[in-house]
């Protein structure tokens, strides 16, 4: 299996030096330079990438952009010439990460491999587009390319359709395991690409609009405010890892930020009463009130004591901490695959995520008599369709507000 490695030409430089990427397969490895340069104290040797966080690091997350496409480029290049029974030379590589010209004419190509232009279309989006929206891309890329091979036929622009996202539908439910909502995902990125190739001169299908698949929203899961007050007080004495996890969770709660927002939160962001920063998402820009609970929280940012963690690793301590916090309750969650209705039924603290904390700030904030459209400010939601897919009205809420009207 081929890797990509990136390294610093001159690691011990005062001054910026050029980045070269080593291409590691079963024959040894071929070097390129990727024509990009970082002042080597910005660098992390251990990730392959630029700093982000701190003062003066503000753009090289688009750095990182752009070596995450040179790394695809190269990775795209090796699997072409490997598929031949060759081997890429540095030439090859070299042309396959160089830059696209910006006003270049409209390729349009009979049977033109779509899953090229594909990659093309995220490489020419790394400076625009957030890193999680490009994992998502790729992430459907990885899908064609699978669906590809196990359909032993090149996917070309004059084949995909409706037809063919109905075959591929098929394909993510059965063989990737997938819920309905993942399928439309897909689906929807799948369009905004041939969306794209259309403007661009390719030759698309015009059935490609007719491509859909029906939104199927799982059950929303959010915390009580007494299953809050439980996770705030639990003793975490020495163990920092868990304590760490949890204090980035209840920023989340009291924010309603995005657990990406809540891990890029630096100081600068942090005014007396509210906090006001640009959403990595949808790169809006939120003032957001700071609630007394959230203060001690924040002191940690500005400490830098604060550690972000990978989405994957904060969701399994979340579910141990729940676990801690006694929060146990039998839930039933229900979610949909190829419209056939799943439920699973497990205590409470199983199904807890990062997003459980976003969802809980909003369910909260209306049990608490805030208004929806004040809330919709706070969070970002342009709509109240999307904002109603954060609102768990709970019985017990139901009840409380029942009895407080009629009573």
């Amino acid at each position: 299996m081929a890797t990509v490695s990136f390294h610093l030409k001159e690691p011990k430089a005062e001054r910026p030096t050029a980045i070269f990427a080593y291409l590691a397969h079963e024959a040894g490895r071929t070097k390129v330079y990727t024509g990009l340069s970082i002042l080597p104290a910005k660098w992390l040797k251990e990730a392959q990438r630029a700093q982000v966080r701190g003062r003066g690091n503000e753009l090289n997350g688009h750095l990182n952009d752009a070596l995450d496409a040179v790394e695809l480029a190269i990775l795209t290049c090796y699997g072409q010439h490997r598929a031949t029974g060759a081997l890429p030379t540095a030439g090859h590589l070299k042309e396959a990460i160089a830059p696209t010209p910006t006003e270049a004419e409209p390729v349009v190509a009979v049977k033109t491999n779509l899953l090229d232009t594909y990659a093309g279309w995220i490489a020419s989006r790394t400076l625009t587009h957030t890193p999680n929206t490009l994992r998502t891309y790729r992430t459907t890329l990885r899908h064609l390319r699978d669906f590809q091979t196990l359909a032993k036929q090149l996917i070309t622009f004059e084949t995909v359709g409706n037809a063919f996202a109905q075959q591929l539908a098929e394909y993510l439910l059965t063989k990737r395991q997938l819920r309905d909502t993942a399928v439309r995902k897909n689906l929807v990125i799948l369009k905004c690409f041939l969306a794209w190739a259309v403007e661009q001169g390719y030759p698309v299908r015009p059935d490609f609009k007719k491509i859909s698949w029906q939104r199927r929203e799982p059950d929303i899961l959010t915390l009580t405010r007494s299953e809050v007050t439980a996770l705030a007080t639990l003793d975490l004495c020495q163990r920092d890892a868990l304590d760490n996890a949890r204090a980035l969770f209840l920023l989340g709660v009291y924010t309603g930020l995005r657990f990406s927002d809540v891990a890029a939160l630096r100081p600068e962001h942090i005014q007396a009463d509210r906090l006001r920063l640009t959403t990595q998402k949808t790169r809006d820009t939120l003032t957001i009130p700071i609630q007394p609970e959230a203060r001690p929280l924040l002191a940690r940012v500005t400490a830098g004591t604060l550690r972000p963690l990978p989405n994957q690793t904060l969701n399994r301590y979340l579910k141990e901490l729940a676990a801690l916090a006694c929060i146990e309750t039998l839930t039933e969650r229900t979610h949909y695959a190829g419209g056939k209705r799943h439920t699973q039924t497990a205590p409470k603290y199983e199904f807890v995520t990062t997003h459980t904390a976003r969802r809980t700030f909003v369910t909260l904030a209306l049990e608490d008599g805030l208004r929806p459209e004040l809330i919709m400010k706070i969070t970002g939601h342009k709509d109240l369709k999307s904002f109603s897919r954060y609102v768990n009205v709970t019985e017990d809420a139901v009840l409380n507000e029942f009895a407080r009207v009629y009573q």
